[in-house]
């Protein structure tokens, strides 16, 4: 992974994973143990989706990069969705609580969004590749302009 895909990842997870354990301790603290455990296991959940998505993304930009614009809808989209599917099938779960998996679940979500949009902003990535320099190919550099 390039370093500034790395970075990226790093500055959006990071936050996250701060959100997940902040949320995990609220948990605890309101809903006992079973809160705990469920806030850790949105959080690892948002963490492992928007991570994967993120990898997947910058490959395409890579490899297909005409179809960077629409994979990055695509994406999004499968991901909220998948989201309020994990949501829905472990809305009677006994194995946690389900309302601090789902408040957290949001949370590390719109955590990881703000945090992957402001690494992008804050990213300085060049549009286009930038053509050698003369110096470096070791020829002479074309005269341009008037030559008098």
């Amino acid at each position: 992974m390039p370093s500034n895909d790395a970075r990226i990842l790093a500055q959006a997870a990071v936050p996250t994973a701060a959100v997940g354990a902040l949320a995990a301790v609220v948990s605890a603290v309101v809903a006992g143990g079973k809160g705990a455990i469920g806030a850790v296991v949105a959080t690892l959940v948002v963490l492992l989706f928007m991570g994967l998505g993120l990898y997947a993304l910058q490959r395409t930009a890579k490899s297909l990069p005409h179809l960077f614009q629409a994979m990055g809808l695509m994406l999004y989209a499968a991901q909220i969705l998948l989201l309020f599917v994990f949501v829905a099938a472990f809305k009677n779960t006994t194995l946690f609580n389900p309302k601090a998996f789902a408040l957290t679940l949001v949370a590390a979500t719109l955590t990881w969004i703000a945090a992957q949009t402001r690494a992008h902003m804050k990213s300085k990535i060049l549009y286009v590749e930038p053509e050698p320099t003369s110096s470096s190919t070791g020829d002479k550099p074309e005269k341009s302009g008037h030559s008098s």
